[in-house]
């Protein structure tokens, strides 16, 4: 006899200290998630100071961009694996050093290669200890069910306000300090990632009780085997690759995009600010939204929308106000599919593997990160513009709007042990 199970309660036992209330937990989290996001959305600003100091073109820095999706991606179910079985903690750490020597690596950068080491290969890696994703994760392991779809959709927003802070702010610090400076200072703002890290820490697994359920039994070759062995699993990751091809590409290539079209790089930073913004807006809402409406029709929507944003962008002439209307638009929609996709890994999967498995479909975001960044350079240096790579953004947004549809949103089925 089998039912379905997909218990998303708090982990017991987690020995929860006094001071980490939830609103603590919550406010040290989201704090995190800002302080992780926004430099790395902001290195599209550099581009043209450093490509100009070094007489490099787009496609340097763009594949060193690349580069860190990539490794963000793939080193995030590791990361995610390491902090299921012994906790967030030393995970978070580890992250915030290597984003902090990432950022420093590349403000001593006078190569391509070493370029591609330390915004490439240490933040993407850094990014995968320490960004918002553990954040959710250790939010559902550690908040009670209530207060967890507004958690999922805060820890989101926090990132995208990072994002509205950090973009002028980088601008700024370029324009009267130098991109130097601005590096410098990012990467010891990293630091403070640590001591922020010990609200959000999660215990340690230990070996399951022979009574424990089904979802506390499995092991990590199983959990793997059940969920890429599921069709809505699979539907959802596949959706994904969406949207970190169309985010990466635009948070790296559109504000030297904006500036070939004559708009100056101070309004390219309010147009990356309004979409962390608005996407403050849109987190929050939808994850308000998930909890009374279907979350595929959520993404479904979220993602026609970008695709149907990106077209009207770039079929009128580009203006300050285009722009920044574009940004605010853009923004709605911009990380608001993290909060919907996270809470159907958990739905389906329950949060014993949780952050394993939401770091699998998050390699499926960070592939199509890779791409969107690192084609964008390519197209732009081979053909002097980037339309081709808008409308394979608008192609694949139609495409995951459709994908999303079929997913079924329900626990998995398990067997469950039966008396003697």
């Amino acid at each position: 006899m089998a039912v379905t199970t997909g218990d998303i309660s708090p982990s017991s036992g987690s020995g929860l200290g006094t001071w980490r209330t939830p609103l603590v937990i919550i406010i040290c989290g989201c704090l995190i998630a800002l302080l992780s996001f926004g430099p790395r959305s902001s290195l599209g600003f550099f581009i043209q100071p450093m490509s100009r100091d070094f007489a490099w073109g787009r496609d340097v820095f763009g594949l060193a961009l690349a580069l860190q999706n990539l490794l963000w991606g793939l080193g995030q179910p590791i990361a995610g694996a390491i902090a299921d079985r012994f906790g967030v903690l030393r995970v978070m750490i580890i992250g915030a050093l290597l984003y902090a020597g990432g950022l420093l690596l590349m403000r001593y950068s006078t190569a391509p290669l070493s370029l591609d080491l330390g915004a490439g290969v240490l933040i993407g890696f850094g990014l995968s200890g320490c960004s918002f994703n553990l954040v959710l994760s250790a939010f559902s392991k550690l908040l009670p069910p209530e207060k967890r779809g507004l958690a999922l959709g805060a820890g989101t927003a926090a990132g995208s306000f990072g994002q509205f802070l950090f973009a002028p702010f980088g601008v700024a610090m370029i324009d009267n300090f130098g991109w130097q400076a601005a590096l410098t200072v990012f990467a010891f703002l990293m630091l403070l990632i640590v001591p922020l890290s010990l609200a959000i820490a999660t215990p340690a697994s230990t070996a399951p009780a022979s009574d424990a359920p089904a979802a506390d039994q499995q092991s990590f070759k199983t959990a793997l085997a059940e969920a890429f062995g599921h069709r809505s699993y699979v539907l959802l990751v596949l959706g994904f690759f969406t949207c970190g091809f169309q985010l990466a590409f635009i948070t790296v290539h559109l504000p030297a995009y904006l500036a070939d079209r004559g708009v100056s790089a101070q309004t390219g930073g309010w147009v990356v600010a309004a979409i962390g913004l608005f996407n403050i807006i849109g987190s929050l809402s939808v994850g308000v939204l998930q909890n009374k409406f279907p979350k595929r029709y959520i993404l479904s929507a979220l993602y026609l929308t970008r695709a149907l944003s990106i077209l009207a962008f770039i079929s009128f002439p580009i203006s300050t106000f285009s722009a920044i209307v574009f940004g605010a638009v853009t923004g709605l929609s911009w990380l608001s599919t993290v909060p919907p996709t996270s809470a159907l890994v958990a739905l389906m999967f329950g949060t014993r593997w949780f952050a394993t498995l939401y770091g699998f479909a998050f390699v499926s975001h960070q592939v199509g990160g890779f791409l969107g960044v690192w084609l964008g350079g390519v197209v732009f240096e081979q053909f002097g513009s980037y339309t081709p790579i808008w409308w394979l953004s608008i192609l694949f947004g139609v495409m995951s709007a459709l994908i999303n549809l079929p997913i079924v949103e329900a626990p998995v089925a398990r067997p469950v042990a039966q008396p003697a």
